[in-house]
C-alpha cells in the first residue's frame, strides 16, 4: 500500500469511503462521531490546502486522511485538560482518517507516512472510537488528556515521538 496527495478528482472515491467508515463506527457502537461530518466541502478544503492524502492498494483508492505538520498545525491542541502533551516541539497531526472494508492497514500506512515527514505526531479521537484508541495504544501512542474540537465536543488526545 502507498500514499499519494489527493486531488479534487478523487472526491467521488473518497466520499463513499468516508460513508463506509461512518457505518463501521456505528457497527462498533460509536453512534455520535461523524454525524454529517466530514462534508465534501471539508475534504475539498483539505485537498486544496495540500493536506489531503489517499491510501492506494495498487492503483485503487482505499483510504483517506488529512495530514498537517509544523509549529501549530491544530489550534485546538493549544489547551489540553487532564494531562499534558509529551513535548512542545513542532508536530504532525492526522485528522479524518477513513477506511472501508476493501483493505487492511490503512491506519498504519497513514501514520507511517506521517512519521516519515515528522518524528512527533499528535492525534485525537472520539471517546467512543474504540478501534482507533486500540490502534493508537497498540502502536505506542501515549494518552495525553482531553482536547476540544471546533464544535466544543471533547476528544481523547494521544501523542507519539520517534
Amino acid at each position: 500500500m502507498h500514499v499519494r496527495q489527493a486531488t479534487p478528482q478523487d472526491l467521488d472515491t473518497i466520499m463513499p469511503i468516508i460513508d463506509e467508515a461512518r457505518q463501521i463506527m456505528r457497527e462498533s457502537g460509536n453512534m455520535t462521531q461523524w454525524v454529517g461530518y466530514p462534508s465534501q466541502e471539508i475534504i475539498l478544503e483539505d485537498i486544496n490546502n495540500g493536506y489531503g492524502f489517499v491510501c492506494l492498494a495498487g492503483e485503487e483508492v482505499v483510504g483517506y486522511f488529512c495530514f498537517m505538520a509544523g509549529e501549530d498545525p491544530d489550534p485546538n491542541y493549544a489547551v489540553i485538560e487532564g494531562g499534558v502533551w509529551l513535548n512542545d516541539d513542532p508536530y504532525g497531526v492526522i485528522h479524518r482518517l477513513a477506511s472501508g472494508r476493501k483493505a487492511k492497514g490503512i491506519a498504519k500506512t497513514s501514520f507511517d507516512f506521517a512519521f516519515s515527514k515528522i518524528g512527533n505526531v499528535r492525534v485525537d479521537t472520539h471517546h467512543g472510537n474504540i478501534p482507533m484508541q486500540n490502534f493508537l495504544k497498540k502502536n505506542g501512542f501515549a494518552y495525553c488528556g482531553v482536547i476540544y474540537v471546533n464544535d466544543g465536543t471533547a476528544r481523547d488526545a494521544f501523542q507519539k515521538t520517534v
